[in-house]
């Protein structure tokens, strides 16, 4: 009798398992089920300009939610260059692409605008078109906002970064403020060009929207 007791603690953990007992820690697996979708409309900072592969927003983002247990599928649709109007004209292709609808989206688009001096109003009008248009397949949004850069005059700063706010206000959409938060001016945390993010700013840039883009899936959970 004594040469089988070493099968007992098996044979137990396989009965508390088969009777719904809650498995150990080491048993635990990824989250089941189909993945919800994020789309990630945005520029070079979405993109992940400059940095090597997998270490991009996007590939961050996804792997700092799946550590915090969300079964989430990050896509990537940000194109370095490219600016509010580039990314209205891209979002139907976006929408009716293989992936079919996301549950959510970050939309993250203005700053080339804002580093070329473009109209703050045409940026407002082509960011409340995409807004309208993901609003009508009911797509959930997080507005990730943006600030002219400190060499615009005071009047285009004003005009520029009221755009994002008001927005959101006006469409009833989530908004993180600055999607460089922290980041922006920090020589240590960004490239030699010193406007795209390095490994640890993206870290950073993480980091601060997460709170943000976990409230935004709650909302789209099944």
């Amino acid at each position: 009798m004594r040469r089988l007791c070493w099968w007992l603690p098996v044979l137990v953990l396989f009965y508390a398992i088969s009777a719904g007992a809650p498995s150990p820690a080491w048993a635990a697996s990824a989250p089941a089920g189909e993945p919800q979708v994020l789309l990630v409309l945005g520029d070079s900072l979405a993109a992940g300009y400059g940095l090597p592969q997998g270490q991009g927003f996007c590939e961050r983002l996804e792997a700092a939610l799946r550590a915090r247990g969300r079964n989430v599928r990050v896509i990537n649709a940000g194109l370095s260059g490219d600016t509010s109007a580039g990314g209205l004209a891209r979002l139907d292709w976006l929408l009716s692409g293989p992936d079919g609808l996301p549950d959510a989206a970050i939309v993250e688009l203005g700053a080339n605008d804002a580093l070329r001096g473009l109209d703050p109003a045409r940026t407002r009008a082509n960011l409340a078109a995409i807004l309208e248009r993901l609003a009508a397949d009911r797509v959930r949004v997080l507005l990730a906002g943006m600030l002219a850069p400190s060499n615009m005059d005071a009047a285009y700063a004003r005009a520029f970064n009221a755009v994002y706010p008001d927005l959101a206000k006006a469409r009833g959409v989530a908004l993180y403020p600055f999607f460089l938060e922290g980041v922006a001016g920090n020589t240590a945390l960004n490239q030699a060009d010193g406007i795209h993010p390095n490994e640890a700013g993206v870290a950073r840039m993480v980091a601060g929207i997460l709170p943000a883009v976990e409230a935004l899936l709650a909302q789209t959970a099944p």
